[in-house]
């Protein structure tokens, strides 16, 4: 058997047994081998230090990359924890041109030292505090820009300025270890980059803010939890704090529905009386206000946008003014309308868009005025049928009944500190805010009415400067517990809001007299512009005379400085 097989194997085999990869018999033996082999006589001699097989994708010798010495720190992905998560650490950082390293001590609000390092340079920023550290390592650079972002998102969602948006990311960041960070807040994005070096990747995360409340409540209790994270000798770990935001989340609304209408109700009254209105103009403009903030209710659960929400909610008490003249009552009805529309006014929108426009959010500013604008046109809207329909029924309002009277200063500031009131519980304020907002409320109508009524300045002029007192004790007061200054001001400047100039103008676009309706309404854009410059100058005057202690003089809060537009 063995021998008829070495017999077969001496055949010659055929051309077609043959395969056109066989190689020809070398030394009597027959090879398999690749139509892409190297053809003999042009092999490549081996030099016997390098493989023999190899890729044309491979480093030419010679060309390799270094390698790094023994030792030597391995490269790190941006996802790993940071490197100088122990503050104590870090050394501070002097550029070469000769700019010192910032000084900031843990005394100073984290608003002004928050506020400081982010119109810094990156290279300038002084080394960061003792940080959080609760776990070995450091917590996860994503995990952290994510508590950062929801941070981010309430604080914008609840009415906060950019740039005080803007600290608190920043606060948050470098409490936990990462300080290369810089946040960028717009109207509704929100977005952060932490580059841990010059030579490594940096790693960048977005959240955007489907939803907006006004609850000032919850606002504040972001605002501890970020005072909480600041401070270097409270350990709170990363989910500590996840827990403690998601706490904040679940909180209910300190007043309940029926609350909030009866305080719509009460600041339309107290602006009637503002505005010259007596007791039944009082309880007509508190039961037209509640009445439009019911259907006001009724739109938002069936889902229609604002602009319709305020168009419904402005028609009751025009309804209710229309209706008093039709009836022949005594009464002024034009204050009913005008304490109807001092219930509707977006002040806090209007304060926090011109605001952004003087720090240099110009993105977020044109969008947020732009938000006022279409509002004010919904009420513009609801209102202006309602006159036009009574114009045509023969109801005779005239310009001059709503007109405010100064014979009665003190019932005045007693309906000026109920406005505010009822402001502060419309926008969810703690109950241990509301009574300093309602003083700072009557001091604001104090100052309005000693420069309006007594000295004879001029309104425009009389609500910058009272607006002025309100943002620089709502400053103060806020910087007193470490908290946001919105709560101190909004509601402060409910009784300074242009409500009857803005009824003026409709008035007289209803009566076909556009000339009229223009200048009123040019005047109504001129006392809210005073209002909202007038709350950020008081604000900024504060800043300017209470400095962080331990920074340096030139280490203040920069701004751009431009010089013939450049």
């Amino acid at each position: 058997m063995t021998k008829t097989t070495e017999t077969e194997d001496r055949k010659r085999q055929s051309d077609e047994a043959r395969s056109a990869f066989t190689r020809p018999d070398v030394d009597g033996e027959s090879s398999t081998t690749s139509e892409f082999a190297i053809p003999d006589g042009l092999d490549v001699p081996k030099t016997g230090t390098e493989s023999e097989t190899t890729s044309e994708f491979a480093v030419p010798r010679g060309l390799e990359p270094p390698q790094p010495p023994p030792g030597a720190e391995p490269d790190r992905s941006a996802f790993t924890p940071p490197s100088r998560y122990g503050g104590r650490r870090a050394a501070a950082f002097t550029p070469p041109h000769g700019v010192p390293a910032v000084s900031l001590t843990k005394d100073a609000p984290w608003q002004d030292r928050m506020r400081t390092m982010l119109r810094m340079p990156v290279a300038e920023r002084p080394a960061p505090e003792p940080v959080q550290k609760a776990e070995e390592g450091g917590p996860a650079v994503p995990r952290v820009l994510d508590l950062t972002l929801r941070i981010g998102e309430l604080l914008l969602a609840g009415g906060e300025n950019a740039e005080d948006v803007e600290a608190a990311m920043f606060a948050v960041c470098r409490s936990y270890g990462l300080d290369r960070c810089e946040p960028n807040v717009t109207f509704t994005l929100l977005s952060i980059t932490h580059q841990p070096s010059l030579v490594e990747d940096p790693v960048s995360a977005s959240r955007t803010v489907r939803r907006r409340g006004t609850d000032y409540t919850r606002l504040a209790a972001v605002y501890r939890l970020v005072d909480e994270l600041s401070d270097p000798e409270t350990q709170i770990s990363l989910e500590e704090a996840y827990g403690r935001l998601a706490e904040i989340r679940r909180n209910r609304h300190p007043y309940p529905g029926w609350a909030l209408t009866v305080a719509a109700g009460l600041l339309a009254g107290a602006a009637s009386v503002l505005v010259g209105g007596g007791p039944t103009v009082f309880v007509a403009a508190a039961l037209g206000a509640m009445l439009g903030d019911r259907l006001a209710w009724l739109a938002a659960g069936r889902g229609l946008p604002e602009f319709y929400q305020f168009a419904v909610a402005a028609m009751p008490p025009a309804a209710l003014g229309v209706a008093l003249t039709l009836a022949d009552v005594d009464v002024k009805a034009s204050a009913v309308i005008t304490g109807g529309l001092f219930a509707l006014l977006p002040g806090r929108a209007l304060v926090a868009g011109v605001q952004d426009g003087l720090t240099g959010f110009y993105i977020t500013a044109s969008a947020r005025l732009l938000e006022v604008m279409y509002l004010i046109v919904g009420i513009v809207v609801g209102v202006l049928l309602i006159l036009y329909f009574g114009v045509k029924l023969g109801a005779e309002l005239s310009p001059d009944a709503a007109l405010g009277s100064s014979d009665r200063p003190l019932l005045q500031i007693a309906a000026s500190m109920l406005l505010s009131l009822a402001f502060a519980v419309l926008l969810q304020q703690e109950r241990s805010t509301v009574l300093a907002v309602t003083l700072n409320g009557g001091v604001a109508w104090s100052a309005y009415g000693a420069m309006h009524y007594a000295a004879g300045f001029s309104p425009v002029a009389s609500t910058a400067v009272a607006a002025g007192l309100v943002g620089l004790f709502g400053q103060l007061m806020s910087r007193y517990r470490f908290a946001s200054a919105l709560p101190y001001t909004t509601a402060a400047i409910g009784p300074l809001l242009p409500g009857s100039a803005t009824y003026f103008g409709l008035l007289a676009f209803a009566q076909n007299d556009a000339d009229a309706g223009l200048a009123n309404l040019t005047r109504a854009v001129a006392l809210a512009m005073a209002i909202a410059i007038g709350v950020n100058l008081g604000s900024e005057i504060s800043r300017l005379f209470l400095r962080v202690p331990g920074a340096a003089s030139a280490a203040g809060r920069r701004a751009a400085k431009r010089t013939r537009g450049f």
